[in-house]
């Protein structure tokens, strides 16, 4: 029989099966049940040979036999067809009998052998691309407004989060900026060595007076730590209560409690402020030596304030004071006789020895109560350009006048003018000879604040004061002078004020020029 080949549509699928020539006689016998069936028939059952799939048949060794899967062409006439057989060329496919192509069969539903359409991948691919792409912008956009939204309200650095024994007492930067109205001019308080003070107003409503160190003045991060945990469980009413604080990068802000009636420096030097009478002095002085007496004998470690002044004391409506900023000072180890530190404080209240060697102790605290002592006696500044000597400051023009006060009880040349006498004399003695007492210029012969507060409170006697007395027995009233630090030029007056202040601190023991 001959061989044959079948013509097939060009762009339909063709699977090449070669095969021997012991199945020719079967695949003819196949070809003929095929071609003689209707159309409407069943297609018989398909084989499928797994073989690779190519769209022009590669020249076989041996003649296949090609299969096509393809829908059948339009019916051709009988005289037109011809028997199939083998070749290369694919001459048109015979007719059938009753005159119609033969059927191709057909492929089942669902099922193909043709290779995945490559749209399909580029669709899943786009899709996947554009996925992760939208992704990834979102998420820029996302950091980016979170990293914009702090400058929005010109917050500063944000804050670390170190934690206090107190939670409460933790608060961020952007807090205390809303509290204070970013800082601004119309809540500033004050300012001093360490920085500025402004008034502000939680979230809560309760008014705080927040301090905003100066940016290098700062301490280092885990001394200032330390410090801050030891001052905020320390409460005593004659102190001003530390609420809180917010480290933010190189920041740092204390948060203090608000005391409303302003300092005392202001109601003592303010321009057009009344007198402030005698009684209201003598209560501002013990109730402040006895926060300053706190913070030296009742705390373990003692803490050394070093910046004591009268505008570092509050009072309150019922002219209660307040020692404030003791946040700001050193703790004293009790295996340390002294703190050796960079000087700070405020001219005219600095302890001789701190301010020449930078050696620091409680009784640096001690002569600037003096100091303060004097400004309530006085109703002078520390350092006042209306002095004669512009050049002296209060201590060297008050050493004299309180030599003449002890010795004669006269305290007209050493007592505000404004008070016109008015004041209790033996009052005025006892704070004139405690005064005296802690101005001294020898650090070891100054009283301690526990001292100064009986004395001032008349439950002991001002001559004990004095060193190498056991306290409560003295019989007279003496203070030892030190006239070491006693600057006064020789004109006129002065030199019998110097003559006899010499005298009396002889008598008495003092030091010798």
């Amino acid at each position: 029989m001959a061989r044959s080949n079948r013509c097939v549509p060009q762009n339909s699928s063709i699977v090449q099966i070669p095969i021997e020539e012991v199945f020719k006689t079967q695949l003819k016998s196949r070809w003929q049940q095929i071609t003689m069936s209707s159309a409407s028939s069943p297609p018989p059952p398909q084989v499928f040979v797994p073989e690779p799939l190519f769209s022009e048949p590669p020249p076989p060794p041996k003649a296949p036999v090609n299969v096509s899967l393809s829908p059948p062409p339009p019916p051709r006439s009988p005289s037109t067809s011809t028997p199939p057989r083998l070749g290369n060329r694919n001459p048109p496919p015979p007719a059938s009998p009753s005159g119609q192509e033969p059927t191709t069969p057909t492929m089942t539903p669902g099922f193909s052998l043709s290779p995945p359409s490559p749209s399909r991948l580029s669709t899943g691919a786009v899709v996947g691309i554009s996925i992760g792409g939208g992704v990834f912008v979102l998420t820029l956009i996302f950091f980016l407004c979170k990293k914009k939204r702090p400058r929005d309200d010109k917050a500063l650095p944000a804050p670390i989060g170190l934690v206090l024994g107190i939670h409460q007492s933790t608060f961020t930067y952007g807090e205390l900026a809303r509290a204070t109205n970013k800082f601004s001019e119309a809540n500033l308080l004050g300012e001093g060595g360490f920085g500025f003070v402004y008034k502000g107003i939680l979230n809560n409503g309760n008014e705080v007076a927040v301090k905003q160190l100066k940016v290098g003045s700062a301490q280092g991060e885990k001394e200032f730590q330390a410090e801050v945990n030891i001052i905020s469980q320390i409460h005593h009413r004659n102190l001003v209560s530390l609420v809180g604080y917010c480290i933010a990068g190189a920041q740092r802000l204390l948060v203090y409690e608000f005391v409303p009636n302003n300092t005392l420096e202001f109601h003592l030097h303010g321009k057009g402020r009344p007198t402030m009478e005698w009684s209201l002095r003598l209560k501002i002085a013990v109730s402040s030596s006895k926060g300053l007496s706190y913070l030296h004998e009742n705390c373990n470690p003692k803490i050394i304030h070093r910046d004591i002044k009268a505008a570092n004391i509050l009072i309150d409506f019922k002219f209660e004071a307040k020692v404030a900023d003791f946040g700001l000072a050193k703790i004293a180890l009790d295996t340390n006789t002294h703190v050796s530190t960079r000087v700070m404080g405020t001219f005219g209240y600095l302890a001789p020895e701190y301010a020449a060697s930078g050696k620091l102790t409680e009784k640096s605290d001690v002569y600037s109560f003096g100091v303060v002592l004097l400004e309530l006696i006085t109703g002078r500044r520390p350092v006042d350009a209306n002095n004669v000597y512009a050049d002296d400051s209060l201590v060297d023009w008050a050493r004299p006048l309180l030599v003449q006060a002890l010795e004669e009880s006269n305290f007209e040349g050493l007592a505000d003018i404004k008070l016109n006498n008015e004041y209790d004399r033996e009052e005025m003695a006892r704070m004139v000879a405690c005064a005296a007492a802690c101005v001294r210029y020898t650090a070891r012969r100054r009283p301690r604040m526990d001292q100064v507060v009986r004395v001032l409170e008349g439950n002991i006697s001002p001559s004990d004061l004095n060193q190498g007395i056991t306290p409560g027995h003295s019989n007279t009233v003496s203070v030892r002078l030190d006239a070491r630090a006693v600057r006064v030029k020789p004109h006129g007056e002065m030199d019998s004020r110097w003559g006899r202040f010499k005298r009396t601190a002889q008598r008495y023991g003092g030091d010798s020029l």
